[in-house]
């Protein structure tokens, strides 16, 4: 999958809708967790209705909370689609079991994670259901870090800060490092 340039990009970054992606397990049909997430992003928008615009580094991240889990490999991409926030969720979540993930526990290990974590300037909360931006992306190194490659001047539609204020805030502890290219 070619990395699209962020200079392509036409639209600002108030208007960004945000995908993490993350995985810490291979899978039979692509391999090790980078090449399932290269895989998983080309399947998203092979109908047309999503188009990635940027894709971060990949980073390396110990598991958030701390476990013995292998370490996942993370990243942000920025998507153009006229899907709603709802219909793109679920498109996510079709991606996700088709790529072999099965929810069972929270912070479980997996072959894939696709979270929609903005949606421009939307704030939707729903009991049980979406919520946008993701509840958790401010505290999370591995959100943050790979969405600054992406948007370096987004801003939290409702804390109102930067992402690199957002950074400058996280606690020390979390690891992470950029991935080798590969």
């Amino acid at each position: 999958m070619s990395n699209p340039s962020v200079s392509n990009i036409q639209s600002t970054s108030e208007d960004a809708k945000l995908i993490a992606f993350g995985a810490n397990l291979p899978t039979d049909q692509y391999g090790a967790p980078a090449q399932t997430l290269k895989a998983a992003l080309e399947h998203l928008a092979q109908d047309g209705r999503v188009s990635i615009k940027a894709v971060s580094s990949f980073y390396e991240t110990a598991p958030v909370p701390v476990s013995d889990q292998p370490w996942y490999v993370n990243g942000v991409a920025w998507v153009e689609t006229d899907l709603s926030a709802h219909d793109l969720l679920l498109k996510l979540h079709e991606v996700e079991a088709e790529f072999g993930r099965v929810r069972r526990e929270r912070n479980a290990a997996r072959v894939i994670d696709l979270d929609l974590i903005a949606y421009g300037r939307d704030l939707i909360v729903e009991e049980g259901g979406i919520n946008v931006p993701h509840p958790r992306m401010a505290e999370r190194a591995f959100v943050l870090l790979p969405l600054r490659d992406v948007a370096p001047d987004w801003a939290h539609p409702v804390l109102g800060r930067t992402v690199g204020d957002l950074i400058s805030d996280l606690p020390a502890d979390q690891q992470i490092r950029k991935q080798a290219e590969s």
